[in-house]
């Protein structure tokens, strides 16, 4: 992956973009006057483009690109804060104060909505495996600005961390978390607009049995996954299934 400056202020930024370029292990390119398209041309790599506000990432395959924004997270939070009902919410049970491990952030919306509702003496941890995916995520979590407050508040609660979840959930301590979510990448789910750029760089890894019995090890009351309502991996993996009229729907282990 290679690292650049966005056109504008490019001396202003350069220092930054190169500090990216040495946390991330990636090679740093002097922007010029070349744009984003010849340099993914050139070098046949994905390109992460820093700018003053902004982080975005540009993947060689020519698909959209993609930066940090809230994206549904921001309508569920609104909803929530009128006192409406959120499908996510209900099937975790989440209630303030609690610990929710993400085990497949993405863009984070759904780990958004778990902050809110735990607030700020709970604990919302956010594994990703792409390594561009997490860097875009975590920057943009911490310098979006929204107006609503406590949506700010959330994101910026949110701890990401790069990693495998199935290595992470093996290092950690049994009970560690309330609740352990998955929300596993299908070709289907890359359809909606805005997460175009994802394609190339998700993981679409299924999860599996050893990945589950794994996570009901760290979750101290519950197992969340999210799913095609014809999804076969439900059964498979021992979810039961909390109907409802959508395309998708959450399968649960309670513990107890």
């Amino acid at each position: 992956m290679i690292i650049t400056t966005a056109g504008k202020n490019a001396a202003r930024i350069q220092d930054k973009a190169k500090q990216v370029a040495f946390s991330l292990e990636s090679p740093f390119i002097d922007r010029g006057s070349y744009s984003i398209a010849s340099i993914i041309e050139r070098y046949n790599d994905d390109v992460l483009m820093i700018g003053v506000d902004k982080i975005s990432f540009h993947p060689k395959d020519r698909s959209s690109p993609f930066f940090f924004h809230p994206n549904s997270s921001m309508f569920r939070v609104k909803q929530l804060l009128r006192g409406e009902r959120d499908p996510f919410v209900e099937a975790a049970k989440l209630r303030k104060d609690m610990t929710v491990l993400d085990c497949t952030l993405g863009l984070g919306s759904d780990s958004i909505v778990a902050s809110l509702v735990t607030g700020e003496n709970g604990r919302v941890t956010g594994i990703e495996s792409s390594i561009a995916i997490s860097f875009v995520v975590k920057s943009g979590l911490k310098v979006w600005e929204s107006n609503l407050l406590e949506m700010n508040d959330a994101m910026k609660r949110i701890e990401v961390i790069h990693g495998d979840h199935y290595e992470f959930l093996k290092k950690t301590e049994d009970n560690h978390y309330d609740v352990v979510y998955f929300d596993p990448m299908f070709e289907s789910t890359v359809q909606s607009p805005g997460i175009q750029g994802l394609k190339g760089s998700a993981d679409y890894r299924v999860i599996t049995n050893k990945i589950i019995e794994e996570a009901l090890r760290v979750a101290s009351q519950r197992v969340v996954m999210k799913d095609s309502r014809n999804s076969s991996k439900f059964k498979e993996l021992g979810f039961n299934i909390i109907q409802r009229n959508a395309s998708f729907l959450y399968g649960v282990i309670e513990k107890f």
